[in-house]
């Protein structure tokens, strides 16, 4: 999430964006009266706040992982085919003395830069968990637990179509896109109600949680105990950090990496290695907050005797010096989480994400039969689970806790917009492609049939949805 996409991010992703955008957008206007900078200066100023804007916008970066998708699926039924799935294969090596480390393409985009888009989802459960909906039990307990409906009726419908087959490709259909559908859902703008977008976050983190767990779970190899023991290890090292109140970056980020590598020669999936960092990272500033404004108000005359309006800057030594230290504090105010936050989620949307659906959509069907892959058991299972799995197991949920009084309806929502989110739970890619990756590595055929029935399922629930939500949110809708 499922901070869809989110992640994106799910949840990857989107309120990540918008604050990121949130942020850019001010940056001009705390300018816009004070002589601080030139006017090429603030014209440059912006030219970035506006790039900033846009890859903040989450509608964005969904089109731009669309846009990967269909090119795969374009280049995997062409001639391109042969040479993007050879070059995709070839492995690329790291020597040391006797030691070698290698890894295909293919590998390195599924194993290590998923690794860092767990990162970013990650960051967004802390988020909500600190800030967020999660810190309140009682009022994520609606959305966390038609995520669990959300999560089992896919998978038993899955299970049951291939019951005495492919049944390990279980957990393909459970996974939602939280950066797909909200990208989807903002499509409708301000018709949508604020409650429908922090009802559907919610249940997006908990199924991100949902679906971390069944990877670490079920679809890991057979582990290796020395690793392991180093990975744990590890974490016990990072969390010292996180204990000790250490808030540089770059101590985590270096044993990140040693506790990827540690996963992954472990034999379970490495991209959780994103997730454990995402939770060791400090998330307060080593700032006291309440005395900053004092402080800076000591800080203010002094900067100001100091400054010397006839000399060049360069010549200022006592004014810069001073400078520095106030410049030293501010960059320490923000939480570790954040800055790691604000750096990385430009890069996931726009560059990772987008390379991962570009390596993971070639879907070839020159020379398959069309009507045999639509009926595989495979493909079937993974649809209705998509399509039919998703609605029934958020409605239902979400229905049985209400009438039973365990639980209530967020204000200004009503059930035909629990089915609405429903329908547009069952937009699975990033997640789905990846479980179905792990799922059916040597099984080439299953592998094409899962690929394409998550396409298929992901178009037609957006479309289904988008549909039926911009009907449902219109005005003068019944309200239940």
């Amino acid at each position: 999430m499922a901070r869809k996409g989110r992640v994106t991010s799910r949840r990857a992703r989107a309120k990540a964006a918008e604050r990121k955008a949130l942020a850019a957008s001010a940056a001009p206007a705390m300018l816009a009266d004070a002589p601080l900078i030139s006017s090429r200066d603030r014209r440059r100023l912006e030219r970035k706040s506006l790039i900033e804007r846009v890859t903040g916008n989450g509608t964005i970066s969904a089109a731009v992982m669309i846009a990967a998708a269909v090119a795969a699926v374009v280049c995997a039924n062409t001639p391109a085919y042969e040479v993007l799935h050879e070059w995709f294969s070839r492995p690329v090596s790291i020597a040391i003395g006797g030691w070698e480390f290698s890894l295909t393409f293919e590998l390195f985009v599924n194993d290590f830069l998923m690794a860092i888009f767990f990162l970013l989802v990650g960051i967004e459960l802390k988020y909500e968990m600190a800030v967020g909906e999660l810190r309140r039990p009682r009022q994520a307990l609606l959305p966390m637990l038609a995520a669990v409906g959300g999560v089992v009726v896919p998978a038993c419908i899955y299970g049951f179509v291939n019951r005495g087959g492919a049944v390990y490709g279980w957990a393909i259909p459970m996974a939602t896109d939280i950066a797909f559908a909200l990208g989807v859902l903002s499509l409708l703008g301000d018709r949508v109600p604020p409650a429908i977008k922090v009802f559907f976050s919610t249940l997006a983190i908990a199924d991100d949680l949902l679906a971390i767990g069944a990877i670490a779970i079920f679809y890991g190899h057979a582990p290796s105990l020395p690793w392991l023991a180093a990975a744990a290890a590890v974490t016990a090292c990072l969390a010292g950090l996180n204990r000790l109140r250490y808030f540089r970056l770059a101590p985590y980020m270096a044993l990140g990496l040693v506790l990827w590598f540690c996963l992954f020669q472990s034999g379970v999936h490495a991209t959780l290695a994103g997730v454990i960092l995402a939770f060791t990272i400090p998330a307060r500033s080593d700032i006291d907050a309440g005395s900053l404004v004092g402080w800076l108000a000591t800080k203010l005359p002094e900067l100001d005797d100091r400054f010397d309006d006839e000399a060049h800057i360069l010549g200022q030594h006592d004014f810069t010096h001073a400078v520095t230290r106030v410049e030293r504090v501010m960059h320490r105010v923000t939480p570790p989480l954040q800055r790691l936050e604000h750096n990385i989620a430009t890069p996931v949307n726009f560059i990772i994400l987008p390379v991962f659906a570009f390596v993971n959509a070639q879907v070839r069907l020159v020379g398959v039969d069309l009507a045999a892959l639509a009926l595989d058991p495979v493909a079937v299972g993974v649809y209705a689970g998509m399509l039919l799995g998703k609605p029934a197991g958020i409605f239902g949920v979400t229905f049985l806790l209400v009438k039973t009084g365990i639980a209530e309806l967020p204000s200004g929502v009503g059930w035909r917009h629990i089915a609405g989110v429903g329908i547009l739970g069952g937009i699975g890619f990033t997640m789905s492609i990846l479980i179905a990756g792990l799922a059916f590595t040597q099984i080439p055929a299953e592998l094409l049939a899962a690929k394409t029935a998550i396409l298929a399922g992901s178009v037609s629930s957006a479309a289904i949805g988008l549909a039926y939500m911009a009907r449902a949110c219109r005005p003068g809708a019944a309200s239940r």
